[in-house]
């Protein structure tokens, strides 16, 4: 049961541990919780939801010992954490998970310091509760100073069972997707764009088997969305003192909702992405991916109360806190705001590319739009391998492949449409990290890029990549598959790294869904345009249509895993192994598939 809606003093200094070693006991069971006014059924850590907050100093040695009370196995995955991969809670992989009954020791050293997360990668337990945040102290006293500093944990939680959820999806993937466009909808696009347009545009999305309203999956029609476990109506409230700069440690443990968040009367200062500094930089909002965490500095000025605001990605919904000076304040909430849509550039062209399609007879046309192409042996353009999965060669494409650091060049689309398991493939692909997402940046608000972020300093290590590997981001949401390269995880071969080597890991999204990705067990540099100050990201919003690179260290022997993040999208295949080998891979060098 929740509390009366205490208020948070917020994160109080750390007690040093004893012989540099910091232990935790964790429970993992189901619990009868009070959530959005009515009882729910949650797989809880320690009783709540979210687990308790696990905090670590940098140097310390973890040692965190998880019990499972279910009648199912579980798991816990340190999310971005550098650790051994048997340490690393995926089951199947070098890790068998936490049968019933039994207790499981967790033990690494801590190696970083940032904000950080924990949850279950145990089937759909993720969606139930089971999530925390991780916090991890520097070993001395860096970055920006503040305050007070609060953990901020958004999530969603639905009252459907979440494998019905899922199939649900599979056999109507709009079945949450309340917010279609209307017949007033319709006879307004006539009076701005006119008849002609209005018409096309609705013909064209038929065609797609898409709608312009497919922003996410999974909406508020089941969804209640949750910051610290409470919806808006009975918020969360932190404390502040008039004056004070207040750090927000902002974490996304959602299964399937990104959320745009602000403090209206406040700007923010973001210190931190994915638990790695970054240069500060001002901002009124930012989007936030699923699996993502932010750390924000607010300096809140007036004696009053503030709301963190984080509103769904579509709009279907939102949540709130509230940040306050003394208990019983509240805080005025913004209005709402409409839906987005998807647009062409969510398509990988723009109405300027349609016109030379009005001649096209009907196969030309759908493949054309990238629409349930059959499979083509690819025939890519010199310097880029457009068969997606497969390597650029280590030798003669050196000088194809471009310098460290530097944004991807806009790429025609190659003939391989991945198979029935993809519905679309754009025309072409091309950097979109200046871009705020739909949806944001057009009512005079300083939105959050990810061009903007930039490493406090120049990495003193910043190697060129030898070898560059391109992965497709594939789906049909008429069948509501997801996969990587057309191919499910149960059909696919690992990603094979070689030990010690540089790569480029680029990732070009031939769907009109937001594909949150994450790599476990090393960093991925984000390839912004800042050259040897990209930062460092755990994991990586890729928007529709587009193309990002980022550059890899295999430093880290063994196998691991790299999937989406949304929950029922990788639970349906968009999931790959990826095996750091200690010997070079025979594929090195060479233009084979994964």
């Amino acid at each position: 049961m929740l509390d009366s809606n205490p208020l948070d003093p917020g994160l109080l200094p750390l007690i040093p541990a004893p012989n540099g070693r910091r232990e935790y006991d964790l429970t993992i069971a189901e619990t009868t919780l009070r959530i959005d006014g009515r009882n729910a059924r949650a797989t809880t850590i320690n009783g709540t939801v979210p687990g308790p907050v696990l905090r670590f100093r940098e140097g310390e040695e973890a040692v965190i010992r998880v019990r499972n009370t279910l009648n199912e196995d579980t798991s816990i995955h340190w999310h971005g954490i550098l650790l051994p991969p048997e340490m690393d809670g995926v089951p199947g992989l070098s890790f068998a998970g936490i049968r019933p009954g039994e207790t499981f020791e967790y033990r690494f050293p801590v190696k970083q310091a940032g904000t950080y997360w924990y949850h279950s990668h145990s089937g759909l337990q993720e969606q139930l509760g089971h999530y925390g945040a991780l916090i991890i102290e520097p070993a001395e006293p860096a970055g920006p100073s503040y305050d007070r500093e609060h953990v901020v944990m958004l999530s969603d939680w639905t009252f459907e069972n979440p494998y019905r959820l899922l199939s649900r999806l599979k056999k109507q993937p709009d079945a949450y997707n309340y917010q279609r466009r209307t017949v007033a909808d319709f006879f307004r696009d006539v009076s701005r764009d006119g008849f002609s347009a209005a018409v096309n545009d609705r013909v064209m999305w038929a065609g797609m088997r898409m709608n312009p309203t497919d922003i996410a999956d999974v909406t508020g029609a089941t969804y209640s969305f949750l910051l610290n476990g409470r919806v808006a109506e009975e918020p969360w409230t932190g404390q502040f003192a008039a004056g004070e700069r207040v750090l927000l440690r902002i974490i996304n443990a959602g299964a399937g909702s990104y959320f745009d968040v602000r403090i209206p009367g406040a700007s923010m200062t973001v210190v931190q992405v994915s638990g790695q500094p970054v240069e500060p930089v001002e901002a009124d909002e930012f989007r936030i991916a699923i699996a993502e965490t932010y750390d924000v500095i607010v300096q809140l000025r007036d004696d009053r109360a503030y709301a963190v605001y984080a509103e769904a990605m579509d709009r279907s919904g939102f949540t709130a806190g509230t940040l306050a000076t003394r208990a019983g304040l509240v805080a005025e909430l913004p209005p709402r705001r409409r839906r987005p849509l998807l647009t062409m550039a969510d398509m990988g062209m723009d109405h300027s590319g349609m016109a030379g399609m009005d001649g096209m007879n009907e196969g030309e046309h759908h493949a054309a739009m990238g629409h349930d192409m059959p499979s083509a042996a690819p025939t890519p353009p010199a310097a880029v391998d457009e068969h997606a999965g497969h390597d650029m060669p280590a030798g003669a494409s050196m000088t194809a492949i471009r310098a460290a650091g530097t944004l991807p060049p806009e790429t025609p689309h190659g003939a391989d449409s991945h198979g029935v398991g993809n519905a679309m493939a754009p025309m072409s692909t091309k950097s979109r990290l200046a871009e705020p997402g739909a949806g944001l940046g057009d009512d005079g608000r300083r939105v959050l890029t990810y061009a903007q972020l930039r490493a406090p300093r120049p990495w003193s290590s910043f190697r060129e990549p030898t070898r560059e590997i391109e992965l497709h981001l594939t789906g049909n949401m008429d069948r509501f598959t997801w996969a990587i390269d057309g191919i499910p995880f149960d059909r696919a071969a690992p990603i094979e790294f070689a030990f010690g080597e540089r790569l480029r890991l680029t990732m070009v999204n031939d769907s009109m869904m937001n594909h949150p990705m994450h790599l476990h067990g090393m960093w991925m540099e984000l390839e912004n345009g800042q050259g040897n100050r990209s930062p460092r990201v755990h994991t990586v919003n890729v928007k529709p249509a587009e193309r990002v690179s980022l550059l890899v260290n295999a430093d880290a022997p063994g196998r691991w895993a790299f999937h989406c993040h949304v929950l029922y999208h990788m639970e349906v295949g968009m999931f790959r192994e990826v095996v750091v080998s200690t010997m070079p891979s025979e594929h090195e060098g060479h233009h084979d598939a994964q």
